[in-house]
């Protein structure tokens, strides 16, 4: 982002595995983002809020806020599609409401520029959630006590100069296995695109960002994950006809950071969850 606090414009922008309701949630970097963008279309793919740990003992007004900016978008008409994945998927229920400019839905294909992108979280591929669901609930919660730990060992990390490090960024990359789950995932999504013909592909839910062309005997797709908002603090910005991925940087929002953080006079989740409230029905009284 330009330090002139212009908002860059983009046509269509995809972020996923936000897990609003978690220690490891960076919450105020994803505000951060979304004030730094104007979209026409924002595509939230999937474990937005975390419904598998949700807890009102911890629910921070950063994440409130997150939810109320994203309502406030609706209220201004942008189009917003949320595409339920497995920590979401509570609202698969709800599949084809619309509320406004807010529509729920499993899958999106979005056309642009003649191509055709097909959307969707990806935890259909996962044969943990499909077969041993109270497994893939206690990875998670083991996930979130990891973060939990790496954030402390970062604080002393930063102190000593050393700067900060993923601890289990280094455990996925160490076992082989869950690289290989990676590239099988990535391929079964692949090939199902390219058999229905379309230009792209677009998952979440491994938590793993990228950009690369996948080819089998019936032709290539380019296959694209969003990645997360716990660890690598990515987004997918559609510009021009393309996709690319875009990388949080705290350097880039130096002349902003203040501004984004005291904006809003409200200083309390009561008060932000009343002021949430409200935006919610004076968008249902437009309906």
């Amino acid at each position: 982002m330009k330090k002139n606090n212009t908002k860059r414009q983009l046509d269509a922008v995809v972020i996923s595995d936000v897990h609003l309701g978690t220690y490891g949630c960076h919450a105020k970097e994803v505000l951060r983002y979304l004030k730094s963008i104007e979209t026409k279309k924002l595509i939230l793919n999937g474990d937005i809020v975390d419904m598998w740990q949700f807890s009102t003992r911890y629910f921070p007004t950063s994440h409130m806020k997150v939810i109320k900016y994203i309502l406030n978008l609706v209220s201004k008409e942008t189009k917003v599609y949320y595409i339920t994945g497995n920590h979401d998927e509570t609202l698969r229920k709800f599949a084809g409401y619309k509320m406004g400019s807010l529509k729920i839905i499993n899958k999106l294909v979005l056309q642009h520029n003649g191509k055709r992108s097909w959307i969707f979280h990806g935890d259909v591929f996962d044969v943990t959630m499909k077969h041993s669901k109270w497994l893939a609930k206690l990875g998670a919660k083991g996930y979130d006590t990891l973060i939990l730990i790496n954030r402390f060992v970062n604080y002393f990390s930063e102190k000593m100069g050393y700067g900060k490090i993923s601890l289990s960024q280094k455990v996925k990359n160490s076992v082989k296995k869950a690289m290989s789950y990676i590239e099988h995932f990535e391929e079964t999504a692949a090939d199902i695109a390219i058999s229905n013909k379309y230009d792209y592909v677009i998952c979440g839910h491994i938590h793993h960002p990228v950009k690369r062309i996948i080819k089998n005997d019936e032709g290539q797709v380019v296959y694209l994950n969003s990645g997360d908002w716990i660890e690598n603090l990515s987004a997918l910005e559609l510009k021009d006809g393309d996709w690319s991925i875009y990388k949080y940087k705290d350097e880039d929002y130096t002349d902003t950071k203040i501004t984004v953080d005291k904006e809003t006079n409200i200083t309390n989740n009561k008060e932000l969850f009343k002021d949430l409230v409200g935006e919610f029905l004076s968008i249902a009284n437009k309906n």
